[in-house]
């Protein structure tokens, strides 16, 4: 239910603030609306003011502003409250409206999220300098060391680990090159991203280094396995087992694995390296040692402005990533896996609803960019595809032919119903039970 309850509410808000951005345009301008709807038909409930009828349909999956006299095929009367009837750049109003809308509402909604304040992992925004390189990963394999500094993924350069990691995610199971700054000197690296074990749903690509990171112990239990093994709270955990640590998860694991078995623990105690042996005590099926772990964040807490003006700085970082990624899928550097349709979205709502309402609205924020970016693309019957169509009428000086309009459209529509069948697929193979239904995955 919360994922249902979650799914409808990110998807009414992006729904809704787009349809709202064209009613507002065309209202401004003067253009009769005739219908404001929420969801597709059939409509359950609709009231009528004035010349707009507003509704509700059964299908949350989308809306519609429809406006008189919108569409060629339409007998127009000539009146100048007619969509038709407005000059291309008072049309151009409205369509862009729709788009710009989604995309005002992820720099607020990402403003929001900033003022409120956070904890983000320390290493996020620090240049990617390798920390550790895991055993037969792609990165051991192709020579990356620790204390190489990554400078650059398939001739772009990355500055931050997170802009490395969206860099080498978006690029699974295919060869990418790396440059990397070793002791003052730029090599080239080829290495294939792989989806990191257990991942099912999405393909991710992964290359195995980590940043110079570890967790750190906030408290540990008297009497428990931990205090009697002679950890300590504020022991930061270097490795286990002669296995590096990088973030609590995999400390939390490696514990687990380890019921009634001792392991050797290095940690960092002040400026000191040492090794301590302690045996987790088993609990249910896995062990634990009676410790709180924390990874390594910073807080983040910006005034006002600077939130709108952090807001801003992401956003276009992001917006310059989806188009990286419509350009990836064109030139197949991209995997069309990683493509979402609303039963991932709807997963997504869910987990984030879980996670609390900070998670959720930073999840509606991405939603929101990546749908007013991609509303802008040339595709007829998406907003981009009709100004683009009006810009191309304008540099011919006239009109295309219904006929002519009719088979654009038919061709935007064959675009994006291939792009449908891609995303349902990819929604289907991410449910286990349908998965294993598909013989050939």
């Amino acid at each position: 239910m919360t994922t249902l309850l979650a799914f409808v509410f990110v998807l009414g808000v992006l729904v809704f603030v787009h349809e709202l951005g064209h009613f507002l345009a065309a209202k401004r301008i003067g253009i009769r609306v005739l219908k404001f709807q929420l969801g597709f038909n059939p409509t359950v409930l609709s009231f009528k003011r004035g010349d707009t009828e507003y509704g509700i349909g059964a299908l949350p999956l989308g809306g519609y502003v429809k406006m008189a006299g919108e569409s060629p095929e339409e007998a127009r009367t000539g009146s100048p409250d007619e969509f038709m009837s407005r000059t291309k750049w008072e049309r151009f109003q409205v369509l862009i409206m729709g788009p710009t809308m989604n995309i005002l509402l992820a720099v607020v909604v990402t403003a929001g999220v900033l003022y409120r304040g956070a904890e983000v992992p320390a290493y996020q925004d620090q240049p990617p300098v390798v920390g550790v390189v895991s055993a037969d990963s792609p990165a051991a394999k192709g020579d990356i060391r620790p204390g190489d500094r990554i400078l650059s993924v398939a001739n772009r350069a990355v500055d931050t680990w997170e802009q490395l990691f969206v860099a080498i995610g978006s690029r699974p199971n295919r060869e990418v090159s790396l440059v990397v700054l070793r002791e003052g000197r730029e090599l080239e690296r080829k290495v294939t991203p792989v989806a990191p074990p257990g991942e099912t749903r999405f393909e991710i690509g992964d290359i195995g280094v980590l940043p110079n990171v570890h967790p750190r112990l906030i408290s540990v239990n008297a009497g428990e396995p931990g205090e009697r093994g002679g950890l300590r709270a504020g022991d930061v955990v270097l490795e286990v087992n002669g296995e590096p640590m990088s973030f609590s998860s995999q400390l939390r694991d490696a514990i687990a694995k380890h019921p009634d078995q001792q392991i050797a623990v290095t940690i960092l105690r002040g400026d000191a390296r040492q090794t301590i042996d302690v045996t987790p005590a088993l609990s249910g099926t896995i062990g634990r040692l009676g410790i709180a772990i924390a990874d390594q964040t910073k807080s983040i807490k910006p005034g006002a402005f600077e939130a709108v003006g952090m807001s801003v700085e992401r956003n276009v970082e992001y917006a310059g990533l989806i188009f990286q990624t419509v350009w990836g899928l064109i030139t197949r550097e991209t995997s069309p896996r990683q493509l979402m349709g609303p039963v991932a979205i709807a997963q997504l709502s869910g987990e984030s609803a879980q996670l609390g309402l900070v998670a959720l609205f930073s999840l509606m924020a991405t939603i929101s960019l990546n749908l007013g970016i991609l509303n802008l693309l040339p595709i007829p019957i998406l907003d981009g595809g009709h100004i683009f169509i009006m810009a191309v009428e304008g540099l011919f000086r006239r009109d295309f032919s219904v006929r002519v309009k009719e088979k654009m459209l038919l061709a935007g529509f064959v675009v994006l119903m291939m792009l449908m069948v891609t995303v349902i697929y990819n929604d289907l193979t991410r449910i286990t039970w349908i998965e294993r239904l598909m013989p050939w995955r």
